[in-house]
């Protein structure tokens, strides 16, 4: 989803910082190879990702929804020489794709994946992170908040995706639809809550910064 005018999106990509060889090559397997390809964060977020994690330095990150770890491998730019990424996807099938290009860029000795319900897998985690990402299906947005916010550390930065769900969020909300009214109710829950800070940027589809006091 864009929110700007393709004209003006056009030059801010243009005048971006270029998207790495590997991250093209990615894409263009995923889409080859992948079923829903749209979910991949795409070169411009990916900057965006890249960026903040550079600025954060984090020792740890907590990725939530890996899919072909086109933004893990953003967010891994920015790690501390000594720093990991835990990163969680449900999908078994994508494990394998996913750890050749972790190969690939250099970090892969320091990226561990986790396979299965995120739900799950969180609360066995037995550490704390300064960059937590979350970027997976929208009816637990509000659970995995609440199972990661403690993990986070004081200070530490967590990066919401999808906040704007393809502009559904300012429209009539259907009785049906379970993943936008999660998605008011996170963004609802990221505005209220006193252990955050947080700033939606229109960044494709919406990325919410929620910095933890």
């Amino acid at each position: 989803m864009y929110f700007l005018p393709e004209n003006l999106d056009q030059y801010i990509v243009s005048h971006s910082e270029s998207e790495p060889e590997l991250l093209q090559e990615l894409t263009r397997e995923t889409y080859q190879k992948v079923l829903q390809p749209i979910m991949l964060s795409g070169p411009y977020q990916g900057r965006v990702l890249s960026m903040l994690s550079k600025l954060v330095r984090p020792k740890s990150i907590l990725e939530i929804g890996t899919f072909t770890g086109y933004a893990t491998l953003c967010l891994a730019e920015g790690l501390s020489p000594d720093g990991s990424i835990d990163t969680i996807d449900i999908n078994e099938e994508l494990t394998d794709f996913q750890r050749k290009y972790f190969n690939k860029s250099g970090h892969g000795s320091r990226i561990h994946q986790h396979t299965g319900n995120a739900l799950d897998i969180i609360p066995q985690l037995d550490k704390t992170y300064d960059l937590i990402f979350i970027d997976a299906d929208k009816p637990n947005y509000p659970n995995y908040f609440e199972l990661t916010i403690d993990k986070l550390n004081s200070g530490g930065i967590l990066l919401s995706d999808n906040v704007l769900w393809h502009g559904k969020v300012t429209q009539p909300l259907e009785a049906k639809d379970v993943s936008t009214k999660a998605v008011l109710d996170y963004n609802t829950l990221l505005k209220n809550d006193k252990r955050v800070e947080s700033v939606i940027l229109p960044v494709r589809d919406g990325l919410t910064i929620s910095r933890k006091r």
